[in-house]
């Protein structure tokens, strides 16, 4: 992290520290996305030098004290190759050095320790993300170069908004046979079987009580099981995509996610918001949209 960038208060603040400090500053547990599109951005900002970033900046001027943090979807940045991500790398520095408003890098990363070490290095080193999706199906060793950095916010994929979830998450585990004494083999208890998205909240709630920075993935189209995932966290930030454009249910993920304290989720939206308008005034109807969120969202917090 550059020197001055902060001040002394914030230097120091882990993600989560700075993301409470946001939700209570702003009562907001809004999260924007970024993820830009070129195609779809007013025609007038195609002139710039840098257009993605123009438009950007612009959504944040007008929308940073409305909201918990800011999210941007790597593919929409890498795909642009390059210049793509030197826009992203320019939004990220530029609300770090503007705004007191924690950034997630949806990147999902992962691999084998040695790939995923390099990774962390490109995520926090490179682009300087406060915190950003990871991906648990290779385990412990693939996760711990992210959970080391104990500064950073690592957000598990637990329950995916997408439809096609289930295919894999829904899979019950726990059936597998046990060798059985006289010869043969037997089921295992049937008290054992549960999904593999529940033994993912598990998992992800055993590492954090080794390393403290853990948050997990829980898709609003899937209230009931952000029910399930909520008692096996108490506690834990949920990142929760899938309000808007997919169809969740805003009053049902804040009835069955939300903390004791009423906070604990970071109800995430883009295209509803980013792309309010294609006008000129698409920064004044991305803040009208994000202010309607905002105050949907604390509507059903009381």
């Amino acid at each position: 992290m550059t020197p001055g960038r902060w001040d002394v208060k914030v230097k120091h603040m882990n993600f989560q520290q700075k993301l409470e400090k946001a939700i209570k500053r702003n009562n907001s547990l809004l999260c924007i996305g970024l993820d830009t599109d070129i195609n779809k951005i007013p025609k007038h900002l195609l002139g710039k030098k840098d257009p993605v970033f123009e438009f950007n900046k612009a959504i944040i001027d007008k929308t940073h004290d409305l909201i918990c943090c800011y999210k941007a979807n790597i593919a929409y940045y890498s795909a642009l190759g390059t210049k793509g991500l030197e826009s992203l790398i320019n939004t990220i520095k530029y609300i770090h050095e503007q705004y007191d408003i924690p950034f997630i890098l949806d990147a999902k990363r992962a691999d084998i320790g040695s790939t995923s070490e390099q990774y962390a290095r490109e995520v926090f080193d490179v682009f300087d993300t406060d915190s950003v999706t990871v991906n648990p199906y290779l385990g412990a060793d693939a996760i711990k170069p992210f959970l080391k950095r104990a500064d950073k916010g690592i957000i598990i994929l637990c329950r995916t908004s997408n439809p096609g979830a289930s295919d894999f998450q829904d899979l019950i585990t726990g059936v597998a046979s046990q060798a059985h004494p006289r010869g043969g083999y037997r089921l295992a208890p049937q008290e054992s079987y549960k999904p593999l998205y529940l033994k993912i909240a598990e998992k992800v709630v055993e590492w954090n009580k080794k390393y403290e920075n853990c948050l997990m993935v829980v898709g609003a189209t899937w209230p009931g099981e952000m029910k399930k995932i909520r008692k096996i966290a108490p506690k834990m930030f949920f990142l929760v995509p899938g309000i808007g454009v997919q169809g969740g249910d805003l009053e049902k993920t804040l009835k069955n996610g939300l903390t004791k304290e009423k906070s604990g989720l970071i109800i995430h939206s883009a295209r509803a918001i980013i792309y309010a308008s294609s006008g000129k005034d698409f920064a004044e109807k991305s803040r009208k949209k994000a202010i309607e969120m905002r105050d949907l969202i604390n509507k059903y917090r009381i």
